[in-house]
């Protein structure tokens, strides 16, 4: 059998968009022998410019250039400099968008600007990116249906946990009735260690990010809107609402007290940021979770559970921070995307 080739965009060359770059490369051999399944990657952007090559880049030379100089557009014979994501999926040839660009939840740009251009140009979508999905869902949906193309978006709601195609292949025939989980690696991280260690949320908050497991500015993360948007995307894309990140009722971490977490844990509870769809109801918000229970997940776990019709409770725990994680979501995506291609 012939080898399917598939061409690949990747537009963002952030933690995201490297570990993509590192995962095609080290399952590059692996691909081909289970899937038939060859990926080149004809061009790649970041912030400086883009590197452009219709017969394949490689990616050992965008990576260490990307690590020694931070500019693609520095990538050798093929780099372009100042151009940005629409003017490159104009120039390059190619089947797949992989969208990893920063989230932006202001107004989703130039995130929902790049994954309109390649629908409407008949090309399928990888993202990772919460942003446009979280503000406007159903444009995107729209424009995948009426350009006939495939839109996979699991890496933006769960990290490697799949949450999506489970729902959609796994469980397909059973009804969603309501979603509960905890959907930020990051705020878990904090509050796991507030319980474990005792230690107060800032000085916990600040050892995150000396990890890296929190950004330089957390907000999205520790007042819940990364959690909100997930929900938003669960809610719209499993239970079939029409809802946006303005329709949850949104509580963060940032005033949880060590005094609070440790009340809890005398009666058994730990606190969590929990999100969750019920009732025509979007809420994110720290709730108490019994000890033992399969919410009372540790460090940068993420865990989802689905109530359902005919499957009664399916629960789901995964890792839901990094970059090579996200990048498995983003591959699982694209091989769902390949068996789905005549």
């Amino acid at each position: 059998m012939a080898n399917k080739k598939m061409r690949l965009c990747i537009l963002g060359f952030g933690a995201v968009g490297q570990g993509v770059a590192k995962v095609i490369q080290s399952k590059h051999e692996e691909l081909i022998e289970r899937y038939t399944l060859d990926l080149v990657v004809t061009a790649i952007a970041d912030r400086s410019g883009a590197a452009i090559n219709p017969d394949g880049l490689d990616l050992d030379v965008a990576l260490n250039v990307k690590d020694e100089t931070g500019k693609l557009a520095q990538y050798p014979e093929y780099g372009v400099a100042d151009i940005d994501g629409l003017e490159v999926l104009d120039r390059c040839e190619y089947d797949t968008l992989v969208e990893v660009t920063p989230t932006n939840i202001e107004d989703g740009e130039p995130t929902q600007s790049n994954i309109l251009k390649a629908m409407n140009d008949k090309k399928d979508v990888v993202t990772s990116n919460k942003g446009p999905l979280a503000l406007n869902f159903k444009t995107l949906i729209n424009a995948a249906r009426e350009n006939n193309v495939r839109f996979r978006f699991e890496a933006a709601v769960g990290g490697t946990m799949p949450v999506i195609n489970l729902a959609r292949e796994s469980l397909a025939g059973n009804k969603i009735h309501s979603v509960q989980g905890i959907l930020n690696g990051t705020t878990n991280y904090i509050l796991s260690r507030m319980a474990n260690e005792g230690t107060e949320y800032e000085p916990t908050l600040k050892e995150a990010q000396e990890l890296g497991i929190a950004e330089t500015n957390p907000y999205q993360d520790v007042e819940g809107l990364d959690a909100a948007c997930k929900i938003v995307i669960i809610a719209n894309s499993l239970m079939g609402w029409d809802v946006t990140l303005d329709d949850v009722d949104l509580h963060g971490i940032s005033n949880i007290s060590s005094n609070a977490v440790q009340l809890a844990l005398k009666d058994g509870y730990l606190i969590k940021l929990v999100a969750e769809a019920n009732d025509g109801k979007l809420t994110v918000a720290p709730m108490l979770v019994k000890e033992g229970s399969p919410f009372a997940v540790n460090g940068t776990l993420n865990v989802i559970t689905l109530k359902t019709d005919l499957s009664d409770d399916v629960t789901v725990v995964g890792v839901g921070a990094g970059s090579i994680e996200t990048a498995s979501a983003i591959l699982s995506d694209i091989i769902s995307i390949a068996k789905h291609t005549n």
